[in-house]
Parts: structure tokens; sequence; C-alpha cells
């Protein structure tokens, strides 16, 4: 009776354990569900996806095809939107309220500050006065990518910059405006001879490529530039965050320490985002008004000689 007790005793004692290692394994598991969740949640502010996040939940955003062609609505897209639609009512506002105002007041003055930079640090020094036709084009850009820029900041916002088919299609924008402002600097004759580079025609096979090449190269500079920048910051944004999680798999105690500097450094890289939101449309719009300038040298140069015949 006594062995047939101690049995007993060693399969309940045996049970429990089991018991014990299967909760423990269970909650390991939960516990790692969830930091993939959580992980997987922070991504979603880098990613684009057909969920618009808000305070009061999700909103799924609708599919959409066209002759075989996913014209779906996507986060990036409604931020897009969101900028374009708060660019022309925040411009409008201003400019009716500047031009009852001899001398701009409050946000009125701000806005002309950098309308003012844009003009007399961008435009003019990089294409000339001839380059004062073009500003309407410099200040759209420079804001609308510094409006994009500014809602990836915002909670539950979206860089719309941070997809490079926004900035592609910014880049597709800028290369007509760079050929079209050649073209008509130039004269539609001169625009294509300089594709010979000058050299003897024997060389035209090698060079025509190789210029040819170089004004796409351009835009593409333009497009992966922003791109990468954008999303530079909020991939760093998430890895400092997501250590966190990491830490806390391995230890909660650890987890906990490791949330303060990681807190602190996530911050100090939120305010440098919003230093690179206000440089990278900086950087865009200069970038191209110099591009401009380049194929526009030749009016400066033929009105030169103009005057001095």
């Amino acid at each position: 009776m006594a062995s047939l007790f101690l049995f007993d005793n060693q399969i309940t004692a045996r049970a429990a354990a089991d018991s014990s290692v299967i909760a423990d394994t269970a909650r390991a598991a939960a516990a790692h569900e969830e930091s993939e969740n959580l992980f997987t949640h922070l991504l979603k502010h880098v990613q684009d996806s057909h969920e618009l996040e808000t305070p009061f939940g999700r909103i799924e955003l609708p599919h959409l095809h066209f002759l075989g062609i996913d014209m779906s609505i996507t986060k990036h897209v409604v931020f897009l939107w969101l900028a374009a639609v708060l660019l022309v009512i925040i411009l409008a506002l201003v400019a009716r309220k500047n031009k009852k105002q001899a001398v701009p007041t409050g946000f009125g003055n701000l806005i002309e500050v950098f309308v003012v930079f844009v003009r007399d640090e961008i435009a003019i020094p990089n294409m000339g006065p001839g380059g004062l036709k073009y500003l309407p084009y410099l200040l759209t850009t420079f804001f609308f990518i510094l409006l994009m820029n500014l809602l990836g900041l915002v909670p539950y916002g979206a860089s719309a910059t941070g997809n490079v088919s926004v900035t592609a299609g910014l880049a597709i924008i800028a290369y007509i405006m760079i050929q079209a402002s050649a073209i008509r600097a130039q004269g539609i004759g001169h625009y294509f001879a300089h594709f010979t580079g000058g050299v003897h025609w024997l060389l035209w096979p090698i060079m025509i490529p190789i210029e040819i090449l170089g004004t796409f190269t351009k835009a593409f500079a333009l497009c992966i530039r922003l791109f990468a920048n954008m999303t530079g910051g909020h991939i760093v944004v998430v890895s400092l965050l997501g250590l966190i999680f990491i830490f806390g798999r391995i230890s909660t105690t650890l987890g906990y320490a490791v949330s303060v500097p990681s807190v602190l450094f996530t911050l100090g890289i939120d305010c440098l985002e919003l230093f690179v939101a206000f440089l990278q449309a900086y950087i865009f719009t200069m970038l191209t008004s110099l591009f401009m300038g380049l194929g526009m040298q030749s009016e400066g140069h033929d009105a030169h000689e103009e005057h001095a015949h």
C-alpha cells in the first residue's frame, strides 16, 4: 500500500510539473505572439497598407482594379491627397489675407518667409532672373513635399514621401520641367545638339547615349534621395522601439530597463526627423532648380551676346 501511495504521489507530482511546463510554454508563446504583434504594428508605420489607423479603430480602404491594374487606395495615397488639400486651403487663405495687408503678420508672415527664401536663395541663384517664371512650380514642390514629410510625424500619420512611387511621380514632373525649361531657353535645335557633347561625329554613337542617360540619372537621384531619407528615419524609430520588445522577450526587467534609453533616443530621432522634413523639401527643390538652371545657361549667354552686339 505504501509503495502504491508513493507511486500515486510521483504521478501527481509529474502531472503537476507537466502542467506547470505547459502553462509556462503557453505564457511564453502568448508573450512571443504579443511581441510580434506589437513589432508588426510598429512596422506598419513605415509600410504602406490598405488600412487607415485612427484613434477609434482601423478603417479598411477600398480595393479598386481598372483594366487589370491595381488602382487601390492605400494609406500613402490618403495622406498624399490630404497634403494636397491642406496645401490648397492654407496657401489660398494666406494669399487672401496677405492681399489685404501691406505688411503680412502671423502665419502669413511665416509663409512669406519661405516664399522669399525659395525665390532669393534657390530660384535666382541657380536659374538667374529667367527662373522667376518657374517660381510657382518650385514653391508648389517645396510646400507639397514639406507637408507630406510633416504629416508622417503626427500621431496615426504617414509620410507619403516614404513611398518610392510618390517620389518617382515627383521626379517625373521634375524631369519634364528640367527638359522643358532647357528647350525653352535653348531652342529645340540647340537642345538636341548638346547631346553630341561637341565631339567629333565619329564619337556620337558613344556620346549621345551617355548624354541621354545623364538626363534620367538626375531625376533618378531626386527620387531615391527623398525616398531613402524619409524612410530611413522611420526605420530607425521602429528599430529603437523594437529593442524594448526584443529584450522584453528575454526578461521583463530587461525590457523595462531598455525602454528608458530607447524612448529617449526615439525622441531625439523625432527631433532630427523634423529637421530632415524641412531639409529634404529644400534639397529636392534646390536640386530641381539647379538642374533646370544648367539647361537655361544659354539663355543668359545669348542675352549677353545680343547686348554686346
